[in-house]
């Protein structure tokens, strides 16, 4: 969810360097999957947001140094890494640090040629979050 001075919050779901990935269901992680290669970076989503793309939470990237699963962040979006099919993932670069070129095209080595993945600036991110939709309430 949006917060303050256009910062996301954003939870890890799968830790970089790991194969073990979780997903946020309901305010609480779950075991998701073992995946085949290690991520390459620290991924989760934002919470209370849903990418019309897919209608899940938007999906979002954190750079630098793994960060334990569960790990709550609030940050403003460093950039957005704009995919042909609409799923773009939101790129923060962690509690302090820069993006790192390394790590960016690792992100963009993730992901094949026919996504079309391409990098774009904070601006672009804040414009596109601006419009993607808030999650449905949940009922218990």
């Amino acid at each position: 969810m949006s917060a303050a001075g256009g910062t996301w919050t954003g939870v890890v779901e799968w830790t970089a360097g790991t194969r073990e990935r979780f997903v946020w269901r309901g305010g609480t992680l779950e075991p998701l999957r073992t995946e085949r290669w290690n991520a390459p970076v620290n991924y989760g989503c934002l919470p209370g947001t849903l990418n019309p793309a897919d209608d899940a939470e938007v999906d979002a990237v954190w750079l630098g140094a793994p960060l334990p699963v569960g790990t709550q962040l609030t940050l403003p979006p460093a950039r957005l890494l704009h995919l042909l099919d609409g799923d773009h993932k939101v790129i923060f670069a962690g509690p302090d640090a820069a993006p790192d070129p390394v790590a960016v095209q690792a992100l963009l080595n993730w992901f094949p040629p026919e996504r079309g993945a391409q990098l774009l600036g904070p601006e672009q991110a804040a414009a596109w979050l601006a419009g993607v939709g808030l999650a449905p309430p949940t009922s218990h």
